[in-house]
């Protein structure tokens, strides 16, 4: 009896006994085995190629940021929202950079300037990933110009009567293709300055 896949089954299993059950030029095989995973960021390949690098220079620092990213980037993956880009990777360094900056002022306040040095050098590692990954960082000046370019052309267009809101105008921002697309900001920055723009 011919092998029927069902909806349920899991892709790897569907592929693994797609395999076994039809002749390798099948156009079923062909269909269902071709991979739907999106490849990894180019800079998560570095990180893992720069991991084995800092294992074999005992690089302590470099070593202890690049198992928390690649760990963090491990857990993303099994969630709904996996890291598939190095816009989001990027986001996730600074989000790493501000944990281990509020880390560092901790152990300052408690006199622990050991911490504090430790905290130190992996923030500069974190800081040297982010300027060197070739994403664009949009700072909160270039955010309100953005906002406010959006808000005017929304409301030449006739797409907003009145007001713009708010909610129409972040999505006109993110938007694929819009003006953050492909870029790495502060959601929380973009929140306040459209709501800001917006009045």
């Amino acid at each position: 009896m011919a092998f029927q896949p069902t909806r349920r089954m899991a892709p790897s299993l569907l592929r693994a006994r797609l395999a076994s059950a039809a002749p390798r030029n099948s156009p079923l095989v062909r269909l269902y085995s071709s991979s739907t995973e999106t490849p990894a960021p180019p800079m998560l390949q570095k990180l893992k190629a720069d991991l084995k690098t800092a294992m074999r220079a005992k690089d302590a620092p470099r070593l202890m940021v690049l198992r928390s990213i690649l760990s963090s980037t491990l857990n993303a993956s099994k969630t709904a929202n996996p890291i598939q880009t190095d816009v989001q990777l990027v986001a996730l360094l600074r989000k790493t950079v501000r944990a281990s900056e509020d880390a560092s002022a901790e152990f300052k306040g408690a006199g622990r300037d050991d911490l504090v040095e430790k905290e130190q050098a992996q923030i500069d590692v974190l800081k040297e990933y982010v300027a060197g990954s070739g994403v664009q960082e949009v700072s909160a000046e270039d955010l309100k110009a953005l906002t406010m370019g959006v808000v005017t052309a929304m409301t030449d267009d006739g797409m907003v009567q009145g007001k713009a809101k708010m909610g129409e105008v972040m999505k006109k921002l993110m938007a694929p293709g819009g003006p953050l697309d492909g870029k790495v900001f502060e959601k929380a920055d973009l929140a306040k300055v459209v709501k800001e723009v917006v009045g």
